[in-house]
């Protein structure tokens, strides 16, 4: 199994040189991958332009945009920008999309917060169109860029009905677990793998991630995280939610790894809750060895 680190992109206080400390880190350890996710209604900053700086001073890890809320965007635009970032990183971007949970997101940039998944599926088609060099629209010049290559396109879901729909045009999932819930995880991975399996595609990649603290107050700094970025659900849900995060502490990481290896990940994305970026040699040195 993979290990993949997220930037601290959802921590208050990140820097122009926090961020690029973490990625040049990133790179320089072992790990398989490095990731970012999407919030819009949230003070984060940008996923594209915060990836498009790592692959800046990064040469060898994998980029992965996970997840890119896709029905906030035009599927044109972000078939244009992992374009553009795939040449800036000379081939190494897999993309993950899904369909968010927060309606705030959509009512900030003025879309439609129902049919999210429907949508969905056909901007991925619109996208691997761009992507090939055909026009996203009739009577139109193409899209470009031409990626290096084709993006592996990876879907963040692990309800059993999501994962059977995006078999029919997803590369793989790119779930989250809360615990990590290693049930759950293997469960998802089993639908993921019978539901390509039926539609006689290749065998779907699986990536699992999950929020983690290894410092000597985990439990306080996970609560404070979850707490902040669920907050859009309110106070009771967040922090029923932070309950079942249970990755607090050096060896619950480690039993989270074991767990999501048993499962059959074949990634694991670890998502930090500090921007200290010595952070990534801890979490080296803890769990690759």
């Amino acid at each position: 199994m993979r290990i993949g680190l997220t930037l601290p992109t959802m921590m208050p206080g990140l820097d122009r040189e926090t961020l690029l400390a973490w990625a040049r880190r990133i790179d320089a350890r072992p790990f398989a991958t490095l990731a970012a996710g999407e919030r819009i209604a949230f003070p984060n900053p940008d996923l594209m332009v915060a990836m498009g700086a790592a692959a800046a001073v990064t040469t060898r890890v994998e980029l992965m945009p996970t997840v890119v809320v896709l029905p906030l965007h035009a599927a044109a635009v972000v078939a244009k920008q992992i374009a553009t970032l795939d040449v800036l990183a000379n081939g190494r971007v897999t993309v993950g999309v899904g369909v968010g949970g927060r309606e705030e997101d959509f009512r900030a940039v003025g879309v439609p917060f129902e049919k999210r998944l429907g949508r969905m599926a056909a901007q991925v088609a619109t996208m691997r169109r761009i992507w090939s060099g055909e026009p996203s629209v009739p009577d139109t010049a193409p899209v470009g860029p031409r990626p290096v290559h084709e993006p592996p396109v990876l879907v963040g879901a692990l309800s059993q009905d999501s994962i059977r729909r995006a078999a029919r045009w997803a590369d793989g999932l790119c779930g989250f677990s809360f615990g990590p819930d290693g049930a759950e995880v293997a469960a998802a991975f089993d639908v993921a793998r019978a539901a390509w399996r039926e539609r006689g595609r290749p065998s779907p990649r699986l990536v699992a991630s999950a929020w983690y603290s290894i410092a000597s107050d985990g439990r306080d700094r996970m609560d404070a995280y979850v707490a902040r970025y669920l907050g859009v659900f309110g106070d009771r849900a967040a922090r029923s939610m932070a309950r079942h995060c249970t990755t607090t502490s050096a060896s619950a990481l480690r039993d989270a790894v074991r767990r999501m290896e048993d499962a059959g990940a074949d990634d694991f994305l670890l998502v930090p809750t500090t921007t200290d970026p010595d952070e990534v040699d801890r979490v080296a040195d803890l769990v690759l060895g």
